[in-house]
């Protein structure tokens, strides 16, 4: 392998690891502070020791973003450096924005979160759970806008090859921008309410459930059941969008090598670049053309109109795959589980194991749907890093493969190590039995000193 496609396999082993910790994070930090609203409302300690349970986890997820997201900004200069000299005007000032408004947010307040329960009132201790959910959110929006920005560029000018900002209006919210942050923000809501609902009936699958489980569980697969046909439809207006902005990338996605009417819909095939042509296909009359264009007729432009200049096909049309097949799989979960957890009076030791094994193996379903979605955006991108304007390999370093090479070595020996180790931390404490909480909500200790 040549330099620059190390540098692109490294960038992305990086990528991959750290965006899993933010896809739990935004909407673990919502979670929180629902959990923490039901236990001031109700006074049960089961939600109470949910919240203190998945605090953990969101620590534990919050150090593992960090530490893997600094890793990855130090690329920019030894990988990348063409990029902060080209674009740095933007990209410079979208992440400063992140880590002052979102970063340093997060940060200040998780420490009140984590500690400060007895110690602070209970009015500053929901406030700053409140405050670190906003956190979270506002560092993906942050970073969405620059990697939006990346493929739909827009409010800018180039003076002598470098990029200068005319309007941050237009280059925060740019044409793609309102479909990916949603796209995301849905995304991180489905890959919590599976991990809540997964490590639920792994504890039920175990015996170690406690009162919290029960809620949980309930709780998890509402979220999923409610929020997978929403990310189906932003899906579809996302599509849609980056067939207006991208098309070679939708073409890649669909397997369309030649610009036809009444393109069928893949289901299966074996994308050849040297023939330029699939293999074994199996698929759905006009069904990509009625997606795309609403038109069983519509036209779809092939890969042959952008030679030269189009993503390698294979990876994107399988990761697009594996994307929507794990969604399809998280609607009829989510479903179902449903469906069996209300005949059941709410009670998840009553489900029939099978069920709550299938829901203990989804745990991490939104990882594999969030990385296969990314890959489709990102490598569908290639070749070009500003998309249309600046390729790739105009802004890689010059540092020697074989260097490249050790160190991607030693960052993939590290992510594993730190992966199993963080799948076997949250397991460990699932598992562990958690003792009753000491604190009372003021309005249920006003109710016991009325009752007394």
């Amino acid at each position: 392998m040549d330099a620059l496609l190390l540098a692109r396999i490294q960038f992305a082993a990086n990528i991959t690891f750290h965006i899993l910790f933010p896809t739990i994070t935004i909407a673990v930090g919502w979670a929180l502070l629902f959990f923490r609203l039901r236990w001031l409302k109700t006074g049960d300690d089961g939600w109470l020791m949910a919240y203190r349970f998945w605090t953990k986890v969101f620590a534990l997820s919050f150090a593992l973003g960090v530490v893997s997201g600094i890793v990855m900004s130090f690329q920019f200069g030894t990988n990348w450096p063409g990029f902060m000299e080209r674009v740095g005007n933007v990209a410079g000032p979208l992440l400063g924005y992140e880590v002052l408004t979102a970063f340093f947010l997060e940060a200040t307040f998780l420490g009140i979160m984590l500690f400060g329960h007895g110690k602070v009132s209970e009015r500053v201790h929901l406030i700053a759970t409140a405050l670190v959910a906003f956190g979270t959110t506002m560092s993906a929006f942050w970073i969405l806008a620059l990697n939006s920005w990346m493929h739909t560029p827009a409010g800018f000018e180039i003076r002598n090859g470098e990029f200068f900002v005319t309007s941050w209006l237009q280059v925060v919210f740019n044409p793609s921008f309102p479909y990916r942050l949603v796209h995301m923000l849905l995304a991180s809501g489905l890959t919590m309410a599976f991990l809540v609902a997964g490590v639920a009936a792994w504890q039920l699958l175990k015996g170690k459930a406690n009162a919290s489980t029960d809620k949980s569980l309930r709780f998890g697969l509402t979220v999923g059941a409610v929020l997978i046909p929403l990310q189906i439809l932003a899906g579809d207006f996302h599509g849609l969008n980056t067939l207006q902005h991208q098309p070679a990338k939708i073409a890649a996605m669909e397997g369309v090598w030649q610009t036809e009417r009444g393109a069928p819909l893949l289901l299966f095939a074996l994308p050849d670049e040297d023939t330029r042509s699939n293999h074994y296909e199996i698929g759905i009359p006009k069904g990509a053309s009625l997606i795309l264009k609403h038109d069983p007729d519509g036209e779809i432009k092939g890969l042959d109109e952008f030679r030269g200049a189009h993503p390698p096909v294979a990876p994107v049309f399988w990761a697009f795959r594996i994307m929507v097949g794990t969604g399809l799989l998280m609607l009829l979960a989510s479903w179902t589980g449903l469906w069996l957890l209300r005949r059941r009076g709410w009670q998840g030791a009553a489900l029939p194991r099978p069920v709550l094994g299938g829901l203990s193996l989804m745990a991490f379903s939104g990882w594999t749907a969030t990385v296969a979605g990314w890959y489709v955006t990102e490598v569908g991108r290639q070749p070009w890093i500003v998309q249309g304007l600046l390729r790739v390999d105009e802004v890689a370093s010059a540092v020697p493969a074989p260097y490249i090479a050790l160190t991607l070595a030693l960052y993939l020996s590290v992510y594993l190590a730190l992966l199993v180790a963080y799948v076997s931390v949250v397991k460990h404490m699932a598992e562990k039995p958690v003792p009753m909480p000491e604190a009372v909500p003021p309005r249920a200790a006003g109710a016991q000193g009325a009752a007394a």
